[in-house]
């Protein structure tokens, strides 16, 4: 009889496409995947060990599903996923109902490591190099049919001082682009209309590989694909923002005028001891310069407040920054200690309380941008992707080029005629409430 799999997948995108890589994997050796845990024979729980956060919500997932095994609901547990890479002997120390735990580098041999924990009652491990993990494959996709998310690269070579991925990771490494083109292909005749390209630092991609940069060369050739109408573009590093990029995102139609680009902080000194490089200036400056080149750009990017030695002064440079240079979309997050990393021996530590203070008043001070952007498109007709219906107020929702999925917010529209989810329609703006535009489809 065919065992029965189920897979919770946290964190990042990128976690969700190694998921997705392991159930084709295990689909096509006739396991039979489930949406319940408690109906399957085996969870995989595919897990996030990035922050304090992450790694919490990891273990609570961990701990539920070996409620469900105590009560009799499940046989096996299996870890994967970047908790399982870094912390791989507590796991089962901890965790004792825990079946097998496996590093990144095991990933593609995901049926064999599920077909010998049934077959043996010992704890299952295996941590071979990740370096060699194959990144190409089949997915059984886990979004919405319209979209997907295009892994380019995985690892990172850049080193942030607070950053532990480089360690769980391993070093950046590029798909081939004949690659990375052949399975946006498939996943467009498949029906996906916008692809999410992501990875560590998608700026860097092909550097490793052709000895250049080559981002600006894969949009190019993306935007080639018929059935293709959206590209996204995720995790760009601010110092390989290059013209060739910007004019490959401007002159490309198919390239979202929409780029996230997590710069971390403002002031000079802490991107300095961050490892990364800047100031408010130069990111002043590289926010004009791609707003002169892209006009309609929506930038967004993330901070971090509370890192070491981060005085009054620097978290004012912070604020100044914001202030000035009105991004569009900002995510801010208090500073997170983490061991194996540079910063976690730092001097100078920041208490947990002042660090949540600050994140407040950089998210008031981004409420208050936020409105005046949202005031912006008043009377203005974008495009929308479809994304559902809410019979409760009769009304559709779904994302423009300005909003990526799970991180920004909808379009609430009504619609005098027959659409479907996955369709883009014309949308005219007239109102907004806290989150979220609201218009009419014309």
């Amino acid at each position: 009889m065919s065992r029965k799999i189920g897979m919770i997948s946290l964190g990042c995108p990128k976690n969700q496409v190694d998921a997705e890589l392991m159930l084709k994997k295990l689909v096509d050796a006739g396991y039979i995947l489930v949406q319940e845990a408690e109906k399957a024979d085996i969870v995989i729980v595919n897990t996030c060990g990035f922050i304090e956060d992450a790694k919490r919500e990891s273990i609570e997932a961990i701990l539920e599903m070996a409620d469900l095994k105590a009560d009799g609901l499940l046989q096996k547990i299996l870890v994967t996923g970047c908790l399982a890479q870094r912390y791989n002997d507590e796991v089962f120390t901890e965790i004792p109902e825990v079946d097998g735990v496996i590093g990144i580098g095991a990933n593609a041999d995901i049926v064999a490591v599920c077909d010998a924990i049934f077959e043996n009652d010992e704890q299952y491990k295996s941590f071979p190099d990740k370096e060699d993990l194959p990144l190409d494959g089949g997915r059984i996709l886990t979004t919405p049919e319209y979209t997907a998310y295009l892994k380019i690269a995985d690892g990172c070579s850049n080193c942030c001082s607070y950053c532990a991925i480089p360690s769980i990771r391993g070093e950046f490494r590029s798909r081939k682009i004949e690659d990375v083109l052949e399975e946006a292909n498939m996943l467009c005749e498949k029906g996906v209309k916008e692809l999410i390209l992501v990875a560590q630092d998608t700026t860097r991609y092909g550097e490793d590989l052709y000895g250049e940069l080559k981002l600006p060369e894969l949009l190019s050739e993306l935007n080639k694909i018929e059935k293709l109408q959206w590209i996204r573009l995720l995790y760009c590093y601010p110092d390989r923002i290059t013209d060739e990029l910007l004019d490959a995102i401007a002159e490309n139609e198919k390239v979202c005028h929409y780029i996230d680009i997590p710069l971390q902080h403002a002031d000079g000194g802490i991107l300095k001891a961050m490892n990364r490089k800047g100031d408010k200036e130069s990111l002043l400056a590289l926010v004009e310069k791609i707003r002169a080149k892209i006009p309609d750009v929506v930038l967004r990017t993330t901070f971090i407040v509370g890192f070491p030695g981060e005085t009054e002064d620097a978290f004012t440079t912070l604020s100044e920054f914001v202030n000035e240079a009105k991004i569009d979309r900002v995510g801010c997050f208090a500073y997170s200690r983490e061991e194996g990393t540079p910063a976690y021996d730092f001097e100078n530590q920041v208490d947990p309380e002042i660090a949540a203070d600050r994140v407040e008043a950089i998210m008031t001070q981004q409420y208050t941008i936020s409105e005046q952007k949202m005031e912006e498109c008043m009377g203005k007709t974008y495009d929308v992707l479809v994304e559902g219906y809410d019979s409760y107020t009769d009304s559709y929702y779904g994302r423009t080029y300005m909003d990526s999925p799970d991180i920004d917010n909808n379009i609430i529209f009504t619609c005098g005629y027959e659409i479907e989810t996955g369709e883009i329609v014309p949308v005219e703006i007239f109102d907004k409430d806290e989150y979220s535009l609201i218009g009419e489809a014309v």
